[in-house]
């Protein structure tokens, strides 16, 4: 299996409406002035690790619009504008285009009725996991799968019960290692990775990201930090307590390509 080496990021700032964004947890309302600060500093990590990042200005249209992973899936040859599951979301993939368009020939788009957030794929070489959740459905997933293999690709599902979105509870760190919590520890889907295990009270940290041989994960989480330094992977921590409260992590603040 190959490794990717990614060269470009995309995010988008935190609007001042973040403070009315989608949320499950208990952990209050996010503060502004703090997310700003913590996403600068995330965008930051992936500069250093050799990412040139495009920012686009904050959307108050769209309180959940920092996370920007989930309108849009960019693979190595094409690029899939999704449609989001969460009603407040429905229209925000429309605004993703543009930037898209810099990079991608070959945009494809999912329709309705099926729904699909990229928070829920998880790439793995040209195989990709797909959650089914509350915001990805079946047809959504069929229809991504389709595209994929319309692109060289390949797809499978996984049915979800706990998490809100497939990579809430796994993350690839590509050479086959697997970052893994909760019912997705011991999914038949993921018997062939050598897994890393995340103890339940450190679940949040489960979202991270591998960008280019660094892992980037949430601070605060020593345990589950000590088992990825143990496989030889340089890690940043980047504070995200605000994006915690709105059940974001790490790979939903950005597009990696």
């Amino acid at each position: 299996m190959s490794t990717p080496r990614f060269r470009h990021a995309i995010v988008r700032k935190p609007c001042k409406n973040l403070v009315n964004g989608i949320t499950s947890s208990q952990l209050g309302k996010p503060d502004y002035e703090q997310a700003v600060r913590q996403h600068e500093n995330y965008l930051n990590a992936l500069v250093s690790c050799g990412l040139e990042v495009e920012v686009l200005e904050a959307d108050e249209v769209f309180p959940d619009s920092t996370f920007i992973e989930d309108v849009a899936l960019l693979t190595p040859t094409c690029a899939v504008i999704t449609n989001p599951g969460a009603s407040s979301r429905k229209g925000e993939e429309k605004t993703i285009l543009p930037a898209i368009e810099k990079y991608y020939t070959h945009i494809e788009f999912i329709r309705e009725p099926g729904t699909i957030e990229a928070g829920d794929i998880m790439m793995t070489g040209n195989h990709y996991y797909i959650g089914l959740s509350e915001r990805t459905n079946k047809e959504g997933a069929r229809q991504m799968t389709a595209i994929l293999r319309k692109h060289g690709m390949d797809a499978s599902t996984v049915e979800l019960k706990e998490m809100l979105h497939l990579k809430t509870g796994v993350a690839y760190l590509e050479n086959n290692n697997l970052i893994a919590a909760g019912e997705l520890f011991s999914h038949p889907a993921f018997r062939s990775f050598d897994k890393i295990k995340v103890d339940e009270k450190e679940a949040y940290a489960a979202n991270c990201i591998w960008v280019n041989g660094t892992v980037i994960m949430p601070a605060g989480y020593p345990l589950l930090k000590e088992r990825i330094v143990a496989r030889a992977y340089p890690v940043i921590e980047v504070d995200l307590s605000e994006f915690r409260k709105l059940d974001g992590g790490a790979s939903c603040l950005s597009l990696r390509f």
